[in-house]
Protein backbone atom coordinates (compact mmCIF):
# COMPACT_ATOMS: atom_id res chain seq x y z
CA UNK A 1 0.00 0.00 0.00
CA UNK A 2 1.30 3.47 -0.93
CA UNK A 3 0.87 5.63 2.14
CA UNK A 4 2.38 8.75 0.60
CA UNK A 5 0.11 11.79 0.87
CA UNK A 6 0.26 13.95 -2.25
CA UNK A 7 0.59 17.63 -1.31
CA UNK A 8 -0.44 20.19 -3.90
CA UNK A 9 0.80 23.75 -3.46
CA UNK A 10 -1.96 25.85 -5.01
CA UNK A 11 -0.16 28.79 -6.59
CA UNK A 12 -3.39 29.43 -8.45
CA UNK A 13 -3.67 33.08 -9.43
CA UNK A 14 -1.29 34.28 -6.73
CA UNK A 15 1.24 35.11 -9.45
CA UNK A 16 -0.75 38.35 -9.95
CA UNK A 17 0.12 38.32 -13.65
CA UNK A 18 3.87 38.48 -12.96
CA UNK A 19 6.26 35.86 -14.30
CA UNK A 20 8.87 36.46 -11.59
CA UNK A 21 6.24 35.90 -8.90
CA UNK A 22 5.09 32.69 -10.61
CA UNK A 23 8.68 31.42 -10.59
CA UNK A 24 9.07 32.38 -6.94
CA UNK A 25 5.94 30.39 -6.08
CA UNK A 26 7.43 27.32 -7.75
CA UNK A 27 10.63 27.79 -5.76
CA UNK A 28 8.70 28.16 -2.52
CA UNK A 29 6.61 25.06 -3.22
CA UNK A 30 9.69 22.99 -4.04
CA UNK A 31 11.58 24.17 -0.97
CA UNK A 32 8.57 23.41 1.26
CA UNK A 33 8.52 19.80 0.07
CA UNK A 34 5.25 19.83 -1.89
CA UNK A 35 4.78 17.15 -4.54
CA UNK A 36 3.04 19.39 -7.08
CA UNK A 37 2.66 23.09 -7.73
CA UNK A 38 -0.60 24.05 -9.40
CA UNK A 39 -1.60 27.11 -11.38
CA UNK A 40 -4.88 28.04 -13.10
CA UNK A 41 -5.29 28.31 -16.87
CA UNK A 42 -8.25 30.20 -18.26
CA UNK A 43 -9.34 32.86 -20.68
CA UNK A 44 -11.49 35.43 -18.94
CA UNK A 45 -13.55 35.97 -22.08
CA UNK A 46 -14.53 32.29 -22.08
CA UNK A 47 -14.92 31.89 -18.35
CA UNK A 48 -17.09 34.81 -17.28
CA UNK A 49 -19.41 37.31 -18.90
CA UNK A 50 -18.95 40.93 -17.97
CA UNK A 51 -22.24 40.81 -16.07
CA UNK A 52 -21.10 37.95 -13.80
CA UNK A 53 -20.92 38.96 -10.11
CA UNK A 54 -17.96 38.30 -7.86
CA UNK A 55 -18.09 36.24 -4.70
CA UNK A 56 -18.34 38.19 -1.47
CA UNK A 57 -14.79 37.27 -0.44
CA UNK A 58 -13.52 38.60 -3.80
CA UNK A 59 -15.29 41.90 -3.20
CA UNK A 60 -13.60 42.10 0.19
CA UNK A 61 -10.16 41.42 -1.21
CA UNK A 62 -10.12 43.52 -4.38
CA UNK A 63 -13.07 45.87 -4.03
CA UNK A 64 -16.59 45.86 -5.41
CA UNK A 65 -15.83 48.23 -8.28
CA UNK A 66 -13.83 45.66 -10.27
CA UNK A 67 -15.95 43.16 -12.20
CA UNK A 68 -15.30 39.43 -12.06
CA UNK A 69 -14.35 39.50 -15.72
CA UNK A 70 -11.80 42.26 -15.23
CA UNK A 71 -10.39 40.57 -12.14
CA UNK A 72 -9.93 37.33 -14.06
CA UNK A 73 -8.43 39.15 -17.03
CA UNK A 74 -5.69 40.54 -14.81
CA UNK A 75 -4.93 37.07 -13.42
CA UNK A 76 -4.68 35.08 -16.65
CA UNK A 77 -1.62 32.85 -16.98
CA UNK A 78 -0.43 33.40 -20.57
CA UNK A 79 -0.09 30.25 -22.63
CA UNK A 80 3.51 31.14 -23.45
CA UNK A 81 4.44 31.10 -19.76
CA UNK A 82 3.46 27.48 -19.22
CA UNK A 83 6.46 25.77 -20.86
CA UNK A 84 9.10 27.81 -18.99
CA UNK A 85 7.20 27.42 -15.73
CA UNK A 86 6.94 23.67 -16.26
CA UNK A 87 10.65 23.49 -17.09
CA UNK A 88 11.52 25.50 -13.99
CA UNK A 89 9.41 23.18 -11.83
CA UNK A 90 11.17 20.18 -13.34
CA UNK A 91 14.55 21.74 -12.55
CA UNK A 92 13.43 22.16 -8.92
CA UNK A 93 12.23 18.57 -8.63
CA UNK A 94 8.52 19.34 -8.26
CA UNK A 95 5.63 18.37 -10.52
CA UNK A 96 3.83 21.09 -12.48
CA UNK A 97 0.07 21.05 -13.06
CA UNK A 98 -2.57 23.60 -13.92
CA UNK A 99 -6.35 23.61 -13.74
CA UNK A 100 -8.36 24.50 -16.84
CA UNK A 101 -11.62 26.43 -16.55
CA UNK A 102 -12.65 26.38 -20.22
CA UNK A 103 -12.37 24.00 -23.16
CA UNK A 104 -9.77 26.04 -25.04
CA UNK A 105 -7.51 26.08 -21.99
CA UNK A 106 -8.02 22.36 -21.45
CA UNK A 107 -7.07 21.66 -25.06
CA UNK A 108 -3.89 23.65 -24.49
CA UNK A 109 -3.01 21.81 -21.28
CA UNK A 110 -3.53 18.47 -23.02
CA UNK A 111 -0.31 19.20 -24.93
CA UNK A 112 1.83 19.69 -21.81
CA UNK A 113 1.93 16.06 -20.63
CA UNK A 114 0.76 16.88 -17.12
CA UNK A 115 0.74 14.00 -14.57
CA UNK A 116 -2.89 14.58 -13.61
CA UNK A 117 -5.78 16.99 -13.94
CA UNK A 118 -7.27 18.82 -10.98
CA UNK A 119 -10.92 19.75 -11.56
CA UNK A 120 -12.03 22.76 -9.51
CA UNK A 121 -15.18 22.84 -7.42
CA UNK A 122 -16.85 25.38 -9.68
CA UNK A 123 -16.67 23.01 -12.65
CA UNK A 124 -18.15 20.00 -10.85
CA UNK A 125 -21.50 20.67 -12.50
CA UNK A 126 -20.06 21.75 -15.87
CA UNK A 127 -20.87 18.51 -17.66
CA UNK A 128 -19.26 19.26 -21.05
CA UNK A 129 -15.95 20.40 -19.53
CA UNK A 130 -15.99 17.58 -16.99
CA UNK A 131 -16.51 15.06 -19.79
CA UNK A 132 -13.51 16.43 -21.69
CA UNK A 133 -11.34 16.32 -18.58
CA UNK A 134 -12.19 12.65 -18.21
CA UNK A 135 -11.49 11.88 -21.87
CA UNK A 136 -7.83 12.68 -21.22
CA UNK A 137 -7.50 9.33 -19.47
CA UNK A 138 -5.29 10.97 -16.85
CA UNK A 139 -5.81 10.65 -13.10
CA UNK A 140 -8.45 13.15 -11.96
CA UNK A 141 -8.56 14.98 -8.65
CA UNK A 142 -12.07 16.38 -8.28
CA UNK A 143 -12.91 19.07 -5.72
CA UNK A 144 -16.43 19.04 -4.31
CA UNK A 145 -16.80 22.47 -2.72
CA UNK A 146 -20.38 23.87 -2.72
CA UNK A 147 -21.71 20.49 -3.90
CA UNK A 148 -24.45 18.23 -2.65
CA UNK A 149 -23.85 14.49 -2.55
CA UNK A 150 -26.19 14.05 -5.51
CA UNK A 151 -24.17 16.55 -7.56
CA UNK A 152 -21.00 14.63 -6.81
CA UNK A 153 -22.74 11.44 -7.88
CA UNK A 154 -23.80 12.93 -11.21
CA UNK A 155 -20.33 14.38 -11.81
CA UNK A 156 -18.89 10.90 -11.34
CA UNK A 157 -21.50 9.54 -13.75
CA UNK A 158 -20.29 12.02 -16.38
CA UNK A 159 -16.68 11.01 -15.77
CA UNK A 160 -17.64 7.34 -15.99
CA UNK A 161 -19.38 7.94 -19.32
CA UNK A 162 -16.30 9.64 -20.75
CA UNK A 163 -14.06 6.80 -19.61
CA UNK A 164 -16.00 4.19 -21.60
CA UNK A 165 -17.36 6.20 -24.56
CA UNK A 166 -15.68 8.07 -27.41
CA UNK A 167 -18.49 10.55 -28.00
CA UNK A 168 -20.44 12.84 -25.71
CA UNK A 169 -23.73 11.54 -24.34
CA UNK A 170 -26.89 12.28 -26.26
CA UNK A 171 -28.87 12.77 -23.07
CA UNK A 172 -28.62 12.93 -19.32
CA UNK A 173 -30.30 9.54 -19.18
CA UNK A 174 -27.44 8.03 -21.17
CA UNK A 175 -25.02 9.38 -18.57
CA UNK A 176 -26.87 7.62 -15.77
CA UNK A 177 -27.17 4.38 -17.71
CA UNK A 178 -23.39 4.26 -18.13
CA UNK A 179 -22.75 4.93 -14.45
CA UNK A 180 -24.00 1.46 -13.49
CA UNK A 181 -21.67 -0.43 -15.83
CA UNK A 182 -19.02 -2.50 -13.99
CA UNK A 183 -16.24 -1.31 -16.33
CA UNK A 184 -17.20 2.31 -15.68
CA UNK A 185 -17.09 1.84 -11.92
CA UNK A 186 -13.73 0.11 -12.19
CA UNK A 187 -12.37 2.98 -14.28
CA UNK A 188 -13.48 5.49 -11.64
CA UNK A 189 -11.67 3.55 -8.92
CA UNK A 190 -8.47 3.60 -10.94
CA UNK A 191 -8.47 7.28 -11.87
CA UNK A 192 -10.54 9.50 -9.54
CA UNK A 193 -9.80 11.04 -6.16
CA UNK A 194 -12.45 13.19 -4.48
CA UNK A 195 -11.50 16.22 -2.43
CA UNK A 196 -13.75 17.57 0.28
CA UNK A 197 -13.68 21.36 0.18
CA UNK A 198 -15.47 24.42 1.52
CA UNK A 199 -15.38 27.15 -1.14
CA UNK A 200 -14.98 30.13 1.15
CA UNK A 201 -11.77 32.10 1.59
CA UNK A 202 -10.84 31.84 4.40
CA UNK A 203 -13.06 29.04 5.69
CA UNK A 204 -14.26 29.36 9.26
CA UNK A 205 -13.74 26.33 11.47
CA UNK A 206 -17.48 25.89 11.97
CA UNK A 207 -17.88 25.40 8.20
CA UNK A 208 -15.01 22.98 7.57
CA UNK A 209 -17.19 19.88 8.15
CA UNK A 210 -14.19 17.60 7.82
CA UNK A 211 -16.31 14.50 8.44
CA UNK A 212 -17.72 15.03 4.93
CA UNK A 213 -14.48 13.55 3.64
CA UNK A 214 -15.39 10.25 5.28
CA UNK A 215 -18.92 10.56 3.88
CA UNK A 216 -17.51 10.84 0.35
CA UNK A 217 -15.29 7.80 0.89
CA UNK A 218 -18.19 5.72 2.18
CA UNK A 219 -20.62 6.85 -0.53
CA UNK A 220 -18.41 6.31 -3.56
CA UNK A 221 -15.61 3.94 -2.54
CA UNK A 222 -12.97 6.25 -3.99
CA UNK A 223 -9.78 7.71 -2.50
CA UNK A 224 -10.43 11.02 -0.80
CA UNK A 225 -8.52 14.12 0.16
CA UNK A 226 -9.03 17.68 1.25
CA UNK A 227 -8.67 21.08 -0.42
CA UNK A 228 -8.16 23.54 2.41
CA UNK A 229 -9.03 27.23 2.69
CA UNK A 230 -8.75 27.63 6.46
CA UNK A 231 -6.14 29.78 8.13
CA UNK A 232 -3.20 27.82 9.52
CA UNK A 233 -2.16 24.19 9.16
CA UNK A 234 -4.26 22.34 11.73
CA UNK A 235 -7.18 21.29 9.54
CA UNK A 236 -5.21 19.82 6.61
CA UNK A 237 -3.05 17.95 9.11
CA UNK A 238 -6.18 16.58 10.79
CA UNK A 239 -7.52 15.56 7.37
CA UNK A 240 -4.50 13.31 6.89
CA UNK A 241 -5.28 11.59 10.21
CA UNK A 242 -8.80 10.97 8.85
CA UNK A 243 -7.47 9.31 5.71
CA UNK A 244 -6.80 12.08 3.17
CA UNK A 245 -4.56 10.88 0.34
CA UNK A 246 -4.29 14.33 -1.26
CA UNK A 247 -3.97 17.74 0.40
CA UNK A 248 -4.27 20.99 -1.53
CA UNK A 249 -3.45 24.33 0.06
CA UNK A 250 -2.94 27.84 -1.33
CA UNK A 251 0.60 29.21 -1.27
CA UNK A 252 1.71 32.83 -1.47
CA UNK A 253 5.01 34.61 -1.04
CA UNK A 254 3.26 37.35 0.95
CA UNK A 255 -0.29 37.35 2.35
CA UNK A 256 -0.48 41.13 2.11
CA UNK A 257 -0.22 41.14 -1.69
CA UNK A 258 -3.28 42.30 -3.65
CA UNK A 259 -5.48 39.62 -5.16
CA UNK A 260 -8.44 37.43 -4.23
CA UNK A 261 -6.61 34.43 -2.75
CA UNK A 262 -3.51 35.72 -0.95
CA UNK A 263 -5.26 36.33 2.37
CA UNK A 264 -6.35 32.66 2.60
CA UNK A 265 -2.92 31.32 1.62
CA UNK A 266 0.09 30.11 3.58
CA UNK A 267 3.41 31.89 3.34
CA UNK A 268 6.50 29.73 2.60
CA UNK A 269 7.57 29.05 6.20
CA UNK A 270 4.01 28.09 7.12
CA UNK A 271 3.66 25.84 4.10
CA UNK A 272 6.92 24.13 5.03
CA UNK A 273 5.59 23.55 8.55
CA UNK A 274 2.39 22.07 7.12
CA UNK A 275 4.30 19.67 4.87
CA UNK A 276 6.44 18.58 7.81
CA UNK A 277 3.39 18.00 10.00
CA UNK A 278 1.61 16.03 7.28
CA UNK A 279 4.63 13.81 6.69
CA UNK A 280 4.91 13.16 10.42
CA UNK A 281 1.22 12.35 10.78
CA UNK A 282 1.31 10.14 7.69
CA UNK A 283 4.22 8.19 9.16
CA UNK A 284 2.52 7.98 12.55
CA UNK A 285 -0.61 6.44 11.01
CA UNK A 286 1.29 3.17 10.54
CA UNK A 287 -0.06 -0.05 9.09
CA UNK A 288 -3.08 -0.49 11.34
CA UNK A 289 -1.98 -3.88 12.63
CA UNK A 290 -1.89 -4.09 16.43
CA UNK A 291 1.28 -5.59 17.89
CA UNK A 292 4.51 -4.60 19.60
CA UNK A 293 6.69 -2.22 17.63
CA UNK A 294 10.36 -3.24 17.29
CA UNK A 295 11.42 -0.76 19.95
CA UNK A 296 8.80 -2.08 22.39
CA UNK A 297 10.19 -5.58 22.84
CA UNK A 298 12.85 -4.47 25.32
CA UNK A 299 10.35 -2.33 27.21
CA UNK A 300 7.92 -5.23 27.22
CA UNK A 301 10.48 -7.42 28.98
CA UNK A 302 11.10 -4.76 31.60
CA UNK A 303 7.49 -3.62 32.15
CA UNK A 304 5.45 -6.84 32.19
CA UNK A 305 4.83 -8.47 35.58
CA UNK A 306 5.44 -12.14 36.26
CA UNK A 307 4.13 -14.69 38.74
CA UNK A 308 6.33 -14.65 41.88
CA UNK A 309 6.33 -16.30 45.29
CA UNK A 310 4.59 -14.28 48.02
CA UNK A 311 6.67 -16.20 50.64
CA UNK A 312 9.40 -18.81 50.69
CA UNK A 313 8.04 -21.98 49.09
CA UNK A 314 9.36 -25.51 49.15
CA UNK A 315 9.10 -27.98 46.32
CA UNK A 316 5.85 -29.95 46.47
CA UNK A 317 3.83 -27.27 48.29
CA UNK A 318 0.23 -27.19 47.06
CA UNK A 319 -0.10 -23.58 46.02
CA UNK A 320 -2.86 -21.37 47.42
CA UNK A 321 -3.75 -17.86 46.28
CA UNK A 322 -1.94 -16.41 49.30
CA UNK A 323 1.30 -18.10 48.16
CA UNK A 324 1.33 -16.15 44.88
CA UNK A 325 1.65 -12.55 43.79
CA UNK A 326 2.92 -10.62 40.78
CA UNK A 327 5.84 -8.30 40.23
CA UNK A 328 8.33 -7.27 37.59
CA UNK A 329 11.04 -9.89 37.72
CA UNK A 330 13.97 -11.20 35.71
CA UNK A 331 12.22 -14.51 35.13
CA UNK A 332 8.94 -16.32 35.77
CA UNK A 333 5.77 -17.32 33.99
CA UNK A 334 3.38 -14.54 32.83
CA UNK A 335 1.20 -12.98 35.51
CA UNK A 336 -1.87 -13.98 33.50
CA UNK A 337 -1.22 -17.61 34.54
CA UNK A 338 -1.87 -16.84 38.24
CA UNK A 339 -5.20 -18.69 38.43
CA UNK A 340 -3.88 -21.74 36.60
CA UNK A 341 -1.23 -22.23 39.28
CA UNK A 342 -3.60 -22.29 42.25
CA UNK A 343 -3.90 -25.92 43.41
CA UNK A 344 -0.75 -27.02 41.58
CA UNK A 345 2.36 -28.19 43.41
CA UNK A 346 5.36 -25.92 43.51
CA UNK A 347 7.92 -27.54 41.16
CA UNK A 348 11.03 -26.40 43.09
CA UNK A 349 12.15 -24.47 46.15
CA UNK A 350 11.38 -20.81 45.45
CA UNK A 351 12.45 -17.84 47.60
CA UNK A 352 10.01 -15.04 48.34
CA UNK A 353 9.99 -12.60 45.43
CA UNK A 354 11.45 -15.03 42.90
CA UNK A 355 9.58 -15.88 39.77
CA UNK A 356 7.88 -19.23 39.45
CA UNK A 357 9.09 -21.51 36.69
CA UNK A 358 7.35 -24.61 35.31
Amino acid sequence: MNDHVTIIAEAGVNHNGQMDLALALIDAAAEAGADLVKFQTFRADHLARRSAPKAAYQDRQIGAATSQHDMLKSLELPYEWHAPLQAHAQSRGIGFISTAFDLESLDFLMGLDLPLFKIPSGELTNGPLLWQFARSGKPLVLSTGMATLSEVEEALAVVAHALVHDTEPKSRAEVWQTATLPQARAALRDLVTLLHCTSQYPTQMAEVNLRSMSTLAAAFGLPVGYSDHTEGIHVPTAAVALGARVIEKHLTTDRSLPGPDHAASLEPDEFTAMVRAIRQISTAMGSGGKGPQPSEWNTREAARQRLVAARDLTAGTVLARADLTTARAAFGVPAMEMWDWIGRTCPRDTAEGDGLLP
